[in-house]
């Protein structure tokens, strides 16, 4: 059972909110993300991991590659290696997210940010 101040050092603070892991193994990373109201993370792609989203609060918008669209809670998003995505909070309630990444490298060094409302680079995955 994890205690308070295990899952403190399990969740991260981004500028955007915040992700906890849930599960880190070899060949599975798991996670939860919280995105506040009228944030965004970065538009980005991964080189060496594919992505499943479930929706499980909120009602965040979604991009994957072209398409954009307002997704609702109980709904999977795929977000195969290499492709454009993007997760953004439109409304003033908190959304969250299940993460599950499957690849062959799982760190956070594998952030390709294309734009980026904090201005961090690919470089600084902070």
């Amino acid at each position: 059972m994890q205690t308070e101040e295990t899952r403190k050092q399990l969740t991260e603070t981004r500028p955007w909110g915040s992700f906890t892991i849930l599960e880190d193994l070899p060949h599975c990373k798991v996670k939860r993300l919280v995105v506040h109201s009228g944030h965004r993370l970065s538009l980005q792609y991964h080189q060496q991991r594919e992505e499943h989203w479930t929706v499980i609060r909120g009602t965040p918008t979604i991009t994957v590659g072209e398409k954009q669209w307002v997704a609702q809670v109980g709904e999977h998003i795929h977000i195969p290696r290499e492709a454009h995505h993007r997760i953004a909070n439109e409304v003033k309630e908190d959304a969250e997210l299940i993460e599950v990444q499957l690849g062959d490298y799982f760190g956070e060094d594998d952030i390709v940010r294309l734009e980026d409302d904090y201005n961090r680079s690919s470089e600084s995955n902070t």
